[in-house]
């Protein structure tokens, strides 16, 4: 019987220490270089009594870095939380998550999620995909379409001549997500012999008909969906979610595997930007990362996480930028870029937000802007966390001033 691969387990921003001999050298070089944004790694010397010593920096997830060694990134939120974070920040069915609370994995919320995205590919494979029509330009024997005119004329000995045509396909972008995003699912190495079964008929059902060409997550979002097509909206959401997450290939000879990374400070500035959408008041409405230029050139330029503007008279009300740490107090240039911030908008409320409140909070006056710190913790109920964040959030507008 083989055996399994030797997992070494993380906790995110809490340093592991292992003896010298229990990683290879050239395995240790490898996450380094590879996964240094991820892990702190420390090699064996004198400064760390010649031992390894790993920090993860805000990431969770899993690293099959190689066939033998396996590293888990574990979070500090509590694991049901971590999946309402991102069942929240990629618009997951509510429907999905009351099965997949329970996971006791993260690697397991990946594989019981791609079973859903494959089952639900399989029934819409049996339904008929999505099609539409195509411009396509090919030489035949035959006229189709519109007849290319003038390359007939110049080439008139010619049997086939260019027609162009629309043709009525399966293979767009709609579906070509759908394949993109199984055949990364296939490769992960996250899904047991219960899923993958599953997992490859979806995307065999979809390969002889569609084309597997690489996409980013990006392309997922503000896509068009109508009557024809409006199922497809669930899928690409989960589509977002696994390619997101889904680092380059490391290839190890003839095998590859992908690594499954999440971000927390990112999860957990989409998390709130998601939560504000879903139950800010009707006099607000929220924009998530807006670009502004400042300076006299408008050379530089600067994302906002979050704005709130009034939804009457559309004016910037308050800039928020979320931090995912737990400092003792703001640092003075997350408070200088959120007050400059303000002042690209307009504004004269700017808060920074963090999942622990800091020992020293913060609510001082700049100039004419209020900035404030305030919590949307992660580690009780979230909806209570929400409220509680949202009902402070609002008391800001007690102290503006027009």
């Amino acid at each position: 019987m083989t055996a399994g691969p030797n997992v070494i387990e993380l906790t995110e921003y809490e340093r592991t220490t292992l003896d010298r001999d229990a990683l290879p050298l050239e395995v240790g070089e490898a996450l380094w270089r590879g996964y240094g944004r991820q892990v702190n790694v420390a090699f064996p010397d004198p400064t760390t009594a010649y031992r390894w010593q790993m920090t993860p920096l805000g990431w969770v997830g899993h690293i099959p870095l190689t066939p033998e060694i396996q590293f888990v990134l574990q979070p500090k939120v509590p694991l049901s939380n971590l999946f309402r974070m991102l069942a929240y920040a990629y618009r997951l069915d509510p429907e999905w998550l009351e099965g997949l609370i329970e996971c006791q994995s993260l690697a397991e919320f990946y594989e019981r999620l791609a079973l859903i995205l494959a089952r639900r590919v399989l029934d819409r494979s049996r339904k008929g995909l999505y099609r539409s029509y195509v411009p396509q330009t090919e030489p035949l024997p035959y006229i189709r379409g519109r007849l290319d005119v003038a390359q007939a004329v110049r080439t008139p000995g010619r049997v086939n001549h260019d027609c162009h045509f629309h043709e009525h396909t399966a293979d767009i972008e709609d579906n070509q997500i759908l394949v993109w995003t199984l055949r990364r699912i296939a490769r992960s190495g996250l899904c047991s012999e219960r899923t993958l079964p599953t997992i490859r008929r979806a995307y065999r059902a979809l390969q002889g008909l569609v084309t597997a060409q690489p996409f980013t997550p990006e392309v997922c979002l503000n896509r068009l969906y109508h009557r024809l097509n409006n199922d497809y909206e669930p899928l690409h959401a989960l589509c977002r979610f696994f390619l997101e997450q889904s680092g380059p290939t490391h290839a190890l000879g003839d095998r590859a595997m992908l690594p499954f990374l999440v971000d927390m400070a990112r999860l957990y500035e989409l998390f709130v930007a998601a939560w504000l959408t879903a139950h800010l008041p009707d006099t607000l409405r929220l924009k998530v990362q807006e670009r502004v230029a400042i300076g006299q050139s408008r050379q530089l330029k600067f994302d906002i996480d979050l704005v709130l503007y009034e939804a009457n008279s559309g004016a910037a009300w308050c800039v928020l930028d979320t931090k995912y740490k737990a400092p003792v107090s703001p640092a003075n240039d997350d408070i200088f870029q959120a007050v400059t911030y303000a002042e690209a908008k307009g504004c004269r409320q700017a808060v920074l937000v963090y999942p622990k409140p800091p020992a020293h909070p913060l609510d001082e006056t700049i100039g004419q802007i209020r900035i404030r710190s305030l919590t949307f913790g992660l580690d009780g109920d979230l909806e209570q966390a929400g409220s509680r964040f949202l009902a402070a959030l609002l008391t800001v507008d007690a102290s503006r001033t027009d």
